[in-house]
């Protein structure tokens, strides 16, 4: 993931709405649920939900797919995960005794100090 992919999910999420949707829809897993489901579990009018899974699928953080006359939304996983991922690439990278669970990669462009 580049720094502009990131920046356009993170503003996607960083409205209350479009979070609670987001958290809803990892629930729901790669299967998804329908729109409708969505706005009954979340008390949000139809409308409202619809302009906001619009931003989430535009950042690319939702799909979309059409299930007779339902249409399904799912939390895009590998995009979450690359936007996790992203996040964390370089953690504790200058640190030397890092006890941290994010597991640091080396990044080509930075080097590890060795201990």
């Amino acid at each position: 993931m580049n720094l502009d992919t990131a920046i356009i999910a993170l503003s996607a999420l960083s409205q209350e709405t479009r979070l609670r949707v987001f958290k809803l829809l990892i629930e729901y897993g790669r299967g998804g649920t329908a729109a409708g489901t969505l706005s009954d579990q979340l008390d949000i009018p139809h409308n409202t939900l619809s302009f906001h899974l619009s931003h989430l699928s535009h950042a690319g953080l939702v799909t979309s797919r059409k299930q007779g006359r339902s249409v399904i939304y799912a939390a895009n996983c590998d995009a979450m995960e690359g936007l996790l991922a992203y996040l964390r690439e370089n953690c504790c990278i200058r640190e030397e005794n890092c006890d941290a669970d994010c597991k640091p990669r080396t990044n080509p462009k930075t080097k590890r100090k060795k201990s």
